[in-house]
């Protein structure tokens, strides 16, 4: 059974916590003398801050336990900072067996702290979500949505805001006919990753799913277009609500028809509505590919 999307981001699990200059020897010092830890010194008013501490949390997830991440306020706190003599932020110091044993000055990119834990736990990080990732995908392709929902959950355990499974997820409660769970999840995609292209096929299939719902039952639209071969607008609905029912072919079929007879019908509605479609497929679909390549053929002839 799917799970609400609400519940799909978990926890950090103990993994990340705020410390203060009182409890910063329990928390970094004598904690890491069971595993690495990295403190993050930064500021309420440091832009890079706000760019980095969302990687170290992502990265430190993936990581699933071999390295903890411990975040300072140098204005709260400021006393550490100045010990260790931190003298520009976003500053990051990895300690182990109690004792500082590497670092960084500065925003570094998603790759590069990847490669600074690596180096640190002497371990891969993050691997197996793009394993999860691509068996959830591999689930979903074959009809398993229920299968491919939990793998989806579990790489949302470890990455909350993980684009790839929110967007895998919302489609999974769209194979279900679950439209407002969907929407939920997709809602919890980070503002700035909105337009990551998994993100907008599955808006575009969300998009679909509602326009399918208020087109009227497939069998109602078969026989209105049987009964007027010319009547666009049927012809066009029966092509949204064949795609819900995962008949491609025959809603690409219908709208290429319209193209064909009348280009400009509904302010060429029918094209704009293939390339929603083509969207939502996703460019590697063999309905996509075919479908550009007849599109292309009527236009460019």
């Amino acid at each position: 059974m799917l799970q609400d999307a609400g519940t799909a981001t978990v926890a950090a699990n103990g993994l990340i916590k705020d410390t203060t200059t009182q409890t910063f020897v329990k928390d970094v010092i004598e904690e890491s003398k069971r595993q690495p830890v990295l403190i993050d010194f930064w500021a309420p008013w440091c832009g890079p801050c706000k760019q980095l501490t969302p990687i170290l949390e992502k990265v430190v997830r993936a990581a699933k336990g071999k390295v903890k991440l411990v975040k300072m306020n140098i204005d709260e706190h400021p006393a550490v900072s100045r010990q260790m003599g931190i003298q520009s932020i976003p500053a990051v110091i990895a300690f182990a067996d109690g004792q500082p044993a590497d670092g960084f000055i500065g925003a570094l990119p998603e790759s590069q702290v990847v490669a600074f834990l690596e180096r640190l736990t002497k371990n891969k990080i993050g691997g197996d979500d793009t394993d999860l990732l691509k068996a959830a995908d591999a689930a979903l392709a074959g009809g398993n949505v229920a299968g491919a929902a939990d793998l989806y959950a579990k790489v949302l355990a470890q990455d909350g805001a993980h684009v790839g499974a929110l967007a895998g997820l919302a489609r999974a409660y769209l194979a279900t006919g679950s439209l407002e769970p969907a929407k939920q999840t997709l809602a919890l995609v980070p503002e700035a990753k909105r337009n990551d292209p998994a993100v907008t096929a599955a808006r575009a299939a969300l998009e679909l799913a509602e326009q399918a719902k208020a087109v009227g039952p497939l069998a109602e639209l078969e026989a209105k277009l049987a009964a007027n071969p010319l009547d666009h607008q049927a012809r066009f609905d029966l092509a949204v609500a064949l795609n819900s029912k995962g008949r491609r072919q025959e809603a690409l079929d219908h709208l290429i028809e319209i193209v064909r007879r009348d280009r400009k019908w509904n302010d060429d509605g029918a094209r704009k509505q293939l390339v929603q479609f083509f969207e939502a497929w996703g460019p590697a679909d063999e309905a996509t590919v075919a479908g550009r390549k007849r599109l292309s053929s009527i236009l460019f002839a």
